[in-house]
């Protein structure tokens, strides 16, 4: 996996990009936990991919370019073993204004990026795949997506300023308290959400709130539990344990294994070599 950061005109909408490579012996099974982004996948290869999300059982094969939207619970995948392609990780409402489409459509779902993206997705992914390296690829993206965005719609400034609140109060503000704050009604707020953002606004602050716990967990190692409850405005551990395993789909503690023992850190030449525009990250990931 080699990681970037977008150019800085992107950063509202993109919070970072990565490519991917994998040849396993055989296919890989895999977790995602909840997150605050929309990953869009570029598939070099149309590998065979098996995801479950909250809202799919059975679950969907997915063999081409796609979309996963937020989801409000851990999504599993079976990967095969041989994959090729690039991620981009939007903001909720960066897919907004790229994908122009009510964003409930795309929560707790895999959608096919030509669904979306109509023709554009086949240009995108043969310039891609051609491209030389992956600093290439990167500053490919940094070039084509700012015109996509400026093509789609303005998010409503009330759901703007809502986002901005969730994510400097790190989810500890109510649903009440926030349509207060950016003066609109809760009504009004919830729709706005389910239309831009996907999921509501109270399971979007507990996603917040989810998020800067799992920073704490695997940035610390030997920080108490207790202590990453209080600090993340948990009522207790019960509660605390209650929403990981919700969300992540384990405790707390197996999270934090599990983090630990997927990021082995490996040298990759192009790390060293890369778009000076970009700060690259390469690991080596054994249980994404």
């Amino acid at each position: 996996m080699v990681t970037a950061r977008p150019g800085p005109v992107l950063r509202t909408h993109v919070s970072g990009y990565a490519g991917l490579r994998v040849d396993a012996a055989r296919p890989l099974k895999g977790r995602a936990v909840a997150t605050c982004g929309v990953t869009l996948f570029i598939d070099f290869a149309a590998s065979v991919r098996l995801v479950t999300t909250p809202a799919a059982d059975p679950p969907l094969r997915v063999q081409t370019s796609h979309v996963t939207g937020l989801h409000d619970g851990p999504v599993l995948f079976e990967q095969h073993s041989h994959h090729r392609g690039m991620a981009v990780e939007l903001t909720p409402l960066g897919a907004h204004v790229l994908f122009g489409v009510p964003m409930r459509e795309l929560a707790n779902t895999t959608v096919d990026l030509t669904d979306l993206l109509g023709r554009r997705t086949e240009q995108l992914t043969e310039r891609l795949r051609q491209a030389p390296d992956w600093a290439t690829r990167f500053a490919l993206l940094d070039h084509l997506l700012p015109a996509w965005f400026a093509d789609g719609p303005e998010p409503a400034p009330a759901v703007l300023r809502a986002w901005r609140r969730l994510r400097e109060t790190s989810g500890a503000i109510s649903v009440g308290g926030l349509a207060e704050e950016v003066g609109v009604t809760r009504r009004y707020l919830e729709l706005r959400f389910d239309e831009q953002i996907g999921l509501p606004p109270k399971t979007m602050a507990r996603i917040v709130r989810f998020e800067r716990a799992a920073r704490l967990l695997t940035g610390s190692a030997g920080r108490p539990l207790s202590r990453i409850a209080d600090t993340c405005g948990y009522a207790d551990q019960a509660h605390f344990n209650r929403d990981f395993r919700r969300l992540a789909g384990c405790t707390p503690t197996a999270f934090r294994a599990e983090h630990a023992a997927a990021n082995t850190a490996t040298v990759h030449p192009e790390a060293e070599a890369g778009h000076p525009s970009h700060s690259f990250n390469t690991r080596e990931r054994r249980n994404p």
